[in-house]
């Protein structure tokens, strides 16, 4: 039995989704709160997911990779209960927080669905995680971020490959997250410190040496916000022009910004780039996600166990690959602070 003291429980901390098409909407009114957006808008956004019936694929996900944590968790004798919440949708943090304190569990390791740091991918679910759990006897530690850790980039390296055995021999890797502001991204990991696209950066790099394909692109999806607001670029769709332009004939997209496959992989890459690449005459494949891979579930029992024997004073080898160190337990209390939100924090 491994030593899992002083932690007591796991909490899958996720985005959120609808699961039917009269929930689109109230579930894109909970993300948007605060930020003005009228409804009409919403209904032309909602669109994506109406055109999966209304239900986002993200929940289904996040089952899976839960079923597939307790089963890890059994087979290496770690005795941890599994639960899930959600910052925008059900299950919600509050409600399942409140039954892990009921069942009598007060120190508990979150493992959040993004691998990366940012305003959006890590100091709001910690704002949210610090709210939910106000007034209740318990401890929230948040697992370091895993952007580097091989049971992240091992996942992604197979994908690639798979992918390559089956495409043209030319064919040029695509890496793509999800667009932030480029003020988010000066402010994560500290001012300044631009770790966002830093991190992404380094996997990508990462992968692609694995695979012997040097040549490589990082692009995004999914900007949204008013124009004057300056987001990351390319986006994919203007990417994959260009390389139409520049003669490039077959192009892999690899989604590296996200654990599984959400909405902006299914829309923004299955959807619209795909049909960009069509239109472009582009040989199109879109690599697969760490999703349920083995050894992605393996990382995240890998992770709860460093952290417990980090909360107990030892000095755990902590996995990484690459040139970056492994990501601090603690955010600094500047690390990707967003100028509009006065919230507190998670430490």
């Amino acid at each position: 039995m491994h030593d899992t003291a002083p932690l007591d429980a796991i909490l899958l901390v996720s985005f959120g989704g609808p699961e039917h098409a009269d929930e689109v909407v109230p579930f894109l009114e909970n993300v948007t709160r605060g930020k003005g957006i009228p409804k009409e808008r919403l209904v032309e956004v909602g669109e994506h997911y109406f055109g999966f019936g209304g239900r986002s694929p993200i929940n289904d996900a996040n089952r899976a990779l839960m079923a597939g944590i307790e089963a890890d968790l059994r087979t290496h004798d770690v005795d941890l209960p599994v639960y899930w919440g959600n910052r925008n949708w059900d299950p919600y943090l509050r409600e399942t927080l409140e039954q892990m304190v009921a069942d009598g569990h007060r120190e508990i390791a979150c493992f959040v669905t993004s691998a990366y740091s940012s305003y959006s991918g890590c100091r709001q679910y910690r704002e949210d995680l610090f709210e939910a759990s106000e007034g209740l006897d318990v401890r929230l530690h948040r697992l370091r971020h895993y952007f580097n850790h091989p049971g992240f980039v091992g996942p992604v390296t197979d994908a690639v490959r798979t992918a390559l055995d089956a495409a043209p021999e030319q064919t040029r890797l695509v890496f793509v997250t999800h667009s932030i502001p480029i003020s988010m991204n000066e402010a994560s990991g500290g001012p300044g410190a631009h770790a966002y696209e830093r991190q992404h950066r380094e996997v990508a790099r990462l992968v692609s040496e694995a695979v012997g394909h040097a040549e490589h692109d990082l692009v995004y999806c999914s900007r949204s916000g008013p124009p004057q607001v300056p987001w990351l670029e390319p986006d994919v769709n203007d990417h994959l022009e260009e390389l139409a332009a520049e003669g490039v004939t077959s192009v892999a997209v690899v989604p590296i910004g996200f654990i599984s496959d959400h909405m902006e992989v299914v829309y923004d890459l299955d959807t619209e780039a795909a049909a960009t690449a069509a239109e472009l005459g582009l040989t199109y494949v879109r690599v697969g996600t760490p999703d349920t891979a083995a050894s992605f579930i393996e990382m995240v029992r890998d992770l709860v166990l460093e952290r417990a024997a980090a909360l107990r004073d030892e000095d755990p080898d902590r996995a990484t690959v690459g040139e970056m160190p492994p990501w601090a337990d603690h955010c600094a209390v500047d690390c990707c602070l967003n100028a509009r939100s006065t919230r507190t924090a998670l430490a």
